[in-house]
């Protein structure tokens, strides 16, 4: 059992408030010249518009399988083509080569090191046909914020408490229903190191999915990077 799939159930009401991020994907969807990879995929927020949209058939990876049910299930209410894969993030294996994979909501922040993240990126670049694309968003970790919503209890999305533990870069979720899960935030530097070492290059990166430049002020990392053709 995945420590994702109690959030399942309530996985749509805690990610409400993100739906932004939808056209952003759709259009890279959109522009891909081949198969279509969604990282992390959960119940089919993101995927299932994707397909919907663009008409392709995306694969969906996640290795939640309580995750993946929900994703089925209205993947078939919604009558678009969804590969779904109960796989690991960190050694995906695709049968051929993706034009575009694509990791929404802050996914790569649950991986707990920069070694995973690594693991992630390696596989990725190995999957990427040429030219083939790499997008992903992350928030840009505030302390400040972080401080002030440590160990303060909120009713919405849903009713959770969140605390920090800044000697491991780590924010911790716990529902009140007891469910736990946690997330490692990560630096610009270090994701532009993790880009270099799989062999990947920059295309893009804003500071929100409308396209602004990424400064001072922003709040989101929106990632696009490419494998050299």
């Amino acid at each position: 059992m995945s420590e994702y799939d109690p959030f399942a159930p309530i996985y749509d009401q805690w990610s409400e408030h993100m739906s932004e991020d939808v056209p952003f994907y759709v259009d890279l969807a959109r522009e891909a010249d081949g198969p279509i990879v969604e990282l992390a995929v959960g119940t089919g927020r993101v995927a299932i518009p994707v397909a919907r949209e663009t008409g392709k058939r995306v694969v969906g990876i996640d290795r939640s399988a309580a995750m993946l049910a929900v994703a089925r299930e209205r993947a078939a209410e919604a009558g678009v083509d969804l590969d779904l894969r109960e796989q690991d993030m960190r050694d995906f294996e695709l049968d051929e080569a993706a034009a575009l994979v694509y990791s929404p909501f802050r996914s790569l922040l649950h991986l707990p090191t920069w070694g995973d993240k690594r693991c992630v990126f390696d596989r990725v670049a190995a999957s990427l046909q040429p030219n083939g694309r790499f997008a992903w968003n992350a928030f840009v970790f505030d302390h400040a914020i972080a401080s002030r919503l440590h160990g303060q209890h909120q009713e919405k999305p849903v009713p959770h408490t969140v605390r920090q533990a800044p000697h491991e870069s780590r924010v911790d979720l716990e529902l009140d229903s007891g469910a736990k899960t946690s997330i490692w935030w990560a630096t610009k530097n270090e994701w532009l190191g993790l880009i270099e070492v799989a062999g990947l290059e920059v295309e893009a990166l804003y500071g929100d999915f409308d396209g602004r430049p990424f400064d001072e002020d922003s709040r989101e990392f929106v990632w696009v990077a490419r494998k050299p053709g």
